[in-house]
């Protein structure tokens, strides 16, 4: 007798109709700026909420699969066990996992094999209200047609015992590794955002020990895939980095979510402290110079509306990103400078993209006003005379270097932003400060200072970027 395992969340995290759901897998795999992969990738990372809170992340993620059907017929899904406790990591006795789109395969096989393995159990209590693997099976089959899977939930489990099984599992050409997780839970969106940056960051390095559960739920097969990572030459790529207040949520409990590639380790030269960029854009064919003179004022206009709300209301606007143009729906990096009577008022800013451009100027720009922990908060006296400055900042270049006078001497005064990483140190001066520092050496100490390191300091360790930044508006 086949053993079926029945949606359990169909009409809750999505929709129970097949053509309502089919309808809004596909908007989500079309939507603007997804990207396609000329090969098939070996993993990917995708949030597991409700579709009209992270479906457009996860979207970003499976658009990746588009020309995968017929090469990948084996889905590796993993993802953290919400609804029963359990030691290491549970297979499903299922055959079948339903869905409204239809039944699903398991592979059956694969999993006696992986029975095994002591830290492999059989539990399908662990998989029959679990939705961080049901969710994920619309894309797949909207993706990929036809195809196995291997569905597992994981528990109290170590990233050796997970690694292992991946290994197991690895294949070739044929077999994709899917982990579920969601990022921050419930934080203000600020706070959100500043902590899903650094877990994406943790994840792009490969950083497993700083990977935390009450940042990303999925952190234990996260950690998995990237010890195995390491072993095949692969590295993770962030390809979209949102919350729910981007998408369908308010402002003040936030959760994030990210969806993130693993792709063959690029060539990076010969340095030995060059690094791997950590923030390739997600929209890279859409760079800042798009920006029209009309575009630009409704970004001014916007930091000036996010100031306004801040001192009528005491609280960050929301943006709605959609009422905007495309240009500014971005995901661009920005930071916003507050200058008063040729002083300054406020800086505050973003190093990685991880929401549309229109968003992260309000943001910022209410953070310089009323956040920057070097000033009070902006009075209602000032803000008439207040200028705004906005930078958006280009995709980071990881620089290759072998000495601390090859890091000067590659540096272009006037044009280069740069950011240094050491340890839990982190230092940045945008292009703009060149007005005021003109020595590239004293610039590059300048940038080791912001980051609470001796002007002097220097490593082999040390990791440095640089990035350019279009400047809007006036800055004294």
């Amino acid at each position: 007798m086949t053993v079926v395992r029945p949606p359990a969340v169909a009409g809750k995290f999505y929709s129970d109709n097949p053509a309502e759901l089919r309808a809004a897998v596909r908007d989500y795999l079309d939507a603007p700026f997804t990207e396609s992969a000329a090969s098939p990738p070996k993993a990917i990372i995708v949030p597991h909420a409700g579709y009209v809170y992270s479906g457009p992340i996860a979207g970003s993620g499976y658009a990746l699969l588009k020309e995968s059907r017929g090469t990948i017929t084996r889905v590796v899904l993993l993802g953290p066990a919400h609804t029963v406790a359990i030691q290491g990591l549970a297979a499903s006795g299922a055959d079948v996992f339903e869905t409204p789109l239809g039944p699903v395969p398991v592979d059956t096989a694969a999993v006696s094999e992986l029975l095994q393995l002591p830290q492999v159990q059989l539990s399908n209590e662990a998989h029959a209200r679990e939705h961080s693997l049901e969710v994920h099976l619309p894309f797949l089959q909207e993706t990929l047609g036809d195809f196995l899977l291997i569905p597992l939930v994981v528990g109290q489990a170590t990233p050796a015992q997970v690694s292992e099984v991946l290994e197991a599992l690895w294949g070739g050409l044929e077999t994709l590794i899917v982990i579920s997780s969601d990022l921050s839970h419930y934080h203000p969106y600020d706070t959100a955002c500043r902590f899903d940056q650094e877990t994406s960051l943790a994840i792009e390095e490969g950083r497993i020990s700083d990977l935390r559960g009450d940042r990303a739920c999925g952190f234990l097969p996260i950690a998995g895939l990237l010890e195995s990572a390491v072993r095949h030459g692969l590295h993770a790529r962030t390809v979209d980095l949102r919350n729910s207040g981007d998408t369908a949520g308010g402002r003040d409990q936030v959760v994030g979510y990210g969806a993130y590639v693993l792709e063959p380790e690029p060539e990076t030269g010969s340095g030995t402290a060059s690094v791997l960029s950590r923030a390739e854009n997600l929209f890279a064919d859409c760079e800042p110079e798009t920006l029209d003179a009309e575009h630009e004022q409704r970004l001014l206009d916007v930091a000036a509306a996010a100031i306004q709300r801040g001192i009528e209301y005491g609280a960050q606007p929301e943006t709605n990103a959609a009422e905007f143009p495309l240009p500014l729906q971005m995901m661009r990096a920005t930071f916003v400078t507050l200058t008063l009577g040729g002083q300054l008022r406020g800086c505050m800013g973003s190093l990685l993209a991880s929401r549309p451009l229109v968003c992260d100027v309000a943001s910022n720009a209410y953070s310089a006003a009323f956040l920057d922990p070097r000033f009070s908060p902006l009075a209602l006296r000032e803000a008439d005379s207040l200028d705004i400055h906005i930078s958006v900042l280009s995709v980071p270049e990881a620089m290759s270097f072998e000495s601390e006078a090859d890091v000067i001497a590659q540096l272009r005064p006037g044009i280069d932003g740069v950011t240094i990483y050491e340890a839990n140190r982190r230092g940045t001066l945008l292009p703009a400060v060149w007005e005021k520092i003109l020595d590239p050496r004293t610039f590059f100490e300048t940038v080791k200072q912001k980051a609470g390191l001796p002007a002097d300091y220097w490593s082999a360790t040390l990791r440095v970027e640089r990035y350019t930044a279009t400047s809007i508006g006036h800055e004294s």
